[in-house]
């Protein structure tokens, strides 16, 4: 998850931004939908900054911690997808859930994916089919519950649907720098959820370490899994599988893992519960 600089502060607040409705799913007080202006994405950089700065202790460089925003060129290229509570505001005040959504010809215009720093990413590059990058997942401290997850997979998933999205990836972080730490948790990932010899990604060789801390016989599955941070669980359970090998990201405080899902499950799953809300309210 290392961060390129930011050319210049205009980079703050990315792309020109057009009134897209691809995806808008209400339920209750919540709305999930993209990003519509720049100041939606100002919050969203700001939210980033107190999830991953503030609480999370990563370092920021000087102009990051100056404007106190989480940012880099690849938020002008991307998509940035929003959940709102509408009990604190219609706009950048009820923003309290984020992922950025790069897909490959956002990518292309930055000559490479974000994720490419940590990973040899080729074989999602040449991947048949649309693929998508998804980073920078961040939920408010005081929203973080399963709704607000929930609502934030819609979104992925209207997004999948209309761009035909095959297959999403990108890195997902244990807490800390010392995979040690971690070893249960990620040698049971290596021998449960490896992916297959076509779609394996691989870790760039100098930042390469080892998962198969632990023999397969070591440790105990159960206690292994409930070890494994929330977001890669939920990866899983949509047939999620790891690429091969952790990087350590010393700057955001982190040991990262690769994840790959094919959205065929994300968007039947997620779709089907979609167009029934809309049905009942018809």
């Amino acid at each position: 998850m290392r961060i390129d600089r930011a050319d210049s502060e205009a980079e703050l607040l990315g792309p020109p931004i057009s009134n897209r409705e691809i995806v808008k799913v209400v339920a209750g007080d919540f709305e999930v939908r993209l990003a519509k202006t720049a100041e939606e994405i100002d919050a969203a950089q700001a939210l980033r900054y107190r999830v991953f700065y503030e609480e999370m202790k990563a370092q920021p460089s000087p102009e990051t911690a100056r404007l106190r925003r989480d940012f880099d060129a690849y938020d002008q290229i991307c998509d940035h997808l929003l959940v709102l509570d509408r009990r604190r505001g219609e706009g950048p005040e009820g923003i309290v859930g984020t992922y950025r959504l790069i897909r490959r010809e956002h990518a292309a215009k930055r000559g490479r994916f974000y994720s490419s720093a940590e990973y040899d990413v080729q074989k999602m590059v040449d991947f048949p089919g649309e693929v998508l990058e998804a980073g920078r997942s961040c939920i408010a401290k005081d929203a973080r519950n399963t709704a607000t997850m929930q609502m934030l997979w819609r979104g992925i998933a209207l997004y999948a649907y209309h761009y035909n999205v095959q297959a999403m990836f990108g890195c997902a972080s244990f807490p800390g720098t010392d995979p040690q730490q971690h070893a249960q948790a990620m040698s049971y990932l290596y021998h449960h959820h490896l992916a297959p010899p076509e779609i394996r990604v691989r870790a760039v060789e100098s930042r390469y370490v080892n998962m198969e801390m632990l023999p397969r016989d070591d440790y105990d599955q159960r206690k292994a899994m409930a070890r494994v941070p929330p977001l890669i669980k939920g990866y899983l359970r949509l047939g999620g599988y790891v690429g091969d090998g952790a990087v350590i990201d010393g700057q955001f405080n982190t040991t990262d893992v690769f994840v790959i899902v094919k959205t065929e499950l994300v968007t039947e799953k997620y779709m089907r519960h979609y167009e029934r809300g809309v049905n009942e309210k018809d």
